[in-house]
């Protein structure tokens, strides 16, 4: 049974890997639109988790591995994400829809002792899969060139950590980040042929950039909640770092003219290489940091802000130099449970889930920082003979927002994003201690 486990652990992994995912053509720059973290209870609460320790015994916050004071069981996560893109530009009154679904997160995670605990998950972290066309024309309207913008792969991000309990109060905790993957950038320039009225007969100017990226980083956290017994009430508040880079990120980067022999497969011929350079990077990712304070009372309800920050870094693109302004994000939201006991009432004993959040983007266009902002919401369904010290359930999550604004032909994304998962917690892979 557990080699059936593992196997079927690792196969899931390899088809998260395989999966294209869907994005905005913001992620032309850098390493793609990062999404990351996929988990639905933390993206349910508008991306709180910094200051958030559940009340439950079942779930285990990556975000902080210092969180997970009460966590006792062994946990099973499968979560899949829906993206709907809209995107509109007053550049030729451009609109265009993406959707995109894809397995966001899978994770495991147990009890070592009662004051050690441990988990192990793998998400996308980012990715690529753009294709925008860029047309020229004249003053009499006649085609005289177009740019092709192409963008693809995927990095993922594999995590291991273990969390501390030092006393009733405080916690501690550490995280291993391995980011693996290739992404690829391609912008081909055609002259348009007046005789044959085409651009694909002419030679191409390709420039083409591509990122092989194995990256590996830390994050410490650390927790400190109180709880008072009278009231039920408790106070919690975290914090997290992320740092300490090696990187072994290579970035090719070649310029050259060339035809298409098959243009459908993508065969070039006749290629000249004009320019071609290979660069190593070390900050792909960036520092980030990240506080947050909760209130709640026990098993019953609980509300934290959080602000995050990520340090701005230099990114090779097309063969030049590119900034990225540092950021932050600002979150808040909380979780409610109507009575847990009432096992009368189904939906007295549902999780509701709520939150919000603005992010200033770390990227830069025309003097317009490319800002984010959405508003969130969930559910987690316990099944039927689900306790509160068994909470296994169906998770169901929306995120409503918009990214991007309409100044200076620039694209404005309006985003509806559907996740469902399931978390199966129970006290598995245990010997008894009596026959």
């Amino acid at each position: 049974m557990k080699k059936i486990f593992v196997v079927s652990f690792i196969s899931v992994g390899y088809f998260l890997n395989a999966q294209s995912l869907s994005n905005s053509p913001y992620a032309a720059y850098g390493i793609g639109d990062v999404k990351y973290d996929n988990t639905i209870e933390t993206s349910s609460m508008g991306g709180i988790s910094t200051a958030f320790i559940s009340d439950f015994t079942s779930s285990f916050n990556f975000a902080n591995p210092a969180n997970n004071a009460n966590f006792e069981l062994t946990s099973i996560k499968l979560e899949a994400t829906n993206e709907n893109n809209y995107f509109k530009s007053n550049f030729n009154d451009m609109k265009s829809t993406k959707h995109s679904t894809y397995l966001s997160n899978i994770s495991l995670a147990f009890p070592i002792s009662s004051k050690v605990k441990m988990g192990i998950s793998y998400q996308p972290y980012s990715s690529k899969s753009y294709d925008i066309v860029s047309e020229q024309f004249d003053a009499n309207h006649n085609p005289v060139y177009k740019n092709n913008f192409k963008g693809s792969g995927t990095v993922n991000i594999a995590q291991v950590a273990v969390a501390y309990k030092i006393n009733q109060e405080f916690s501690v905790g550490a995280k291993a980040n391995l980011y693996f993957g290739d992404i690829n950038d391609l912008n081909e320039f055609r002259a348009y042929n007046n005789a044959l009225q085409t651009y694909d007969t002419e030679y191409v100017n390709g420039f083409e950039t591509k990122n092989r990226i194995r990256n590996f980083n830390f994050t410490l956290g650390t927790s400190y909640q109180t709880l008072n017994p009278r009231t039920d009430k408790k106070l919690t508040i975290g914090a997290t770092a992320t740092f300490g880079n090696t990187s072994s990120t290579t970035v090719d980067y070649t310029n050259s003219t060339y035809r298409y022999s098959d243009l459908k497969a993508g065969t070039k011929t006749d290629e000249s290489i004009l320019d071609q350079q290979s660069v190593s990077s070390k900050n792909m990712i960036p520092f980030q940091a990240s506080v947050g304070v909760g209130y709640g009372s026990e098993n019953h309800w609980f509300f934290s802000g959080q602000v995050d920050y990520k340090k701005g870094e230099n990114v090779a693109y097309f063969g030049k130099t590119f900034d990225f302004q540092d950021s932050y994000r600002v979150s808040a939201g909380g979780w409610y449970l109507p009575n847990y006991n009432n096992f009368r009432n189904y939906f007295s004993r549902v999780i509701y889930r709520y939150g919000a959040f603005y992010e200033r983007g770390n990227l830069q266009l025309e003097g317009n920082s490319i800002n984010k902002f959405g508003i969130t919401a969930g559910v987690m369904l316990p099944f039927k003979n689900s306790s509160i010290t068994r909470m296994s359930g169906l998770e169901l999550g929306l995120e409503v927002g918009k990214r991007g604004t309409l100044k200076d032909n620039l694209i404005n994304q309006n985003y509806i994003n559907l996740k469902i998962g399931f978390n199966f917690a129970d006290k598995w892979f245990r010997k008894s201690l009596y026959n």
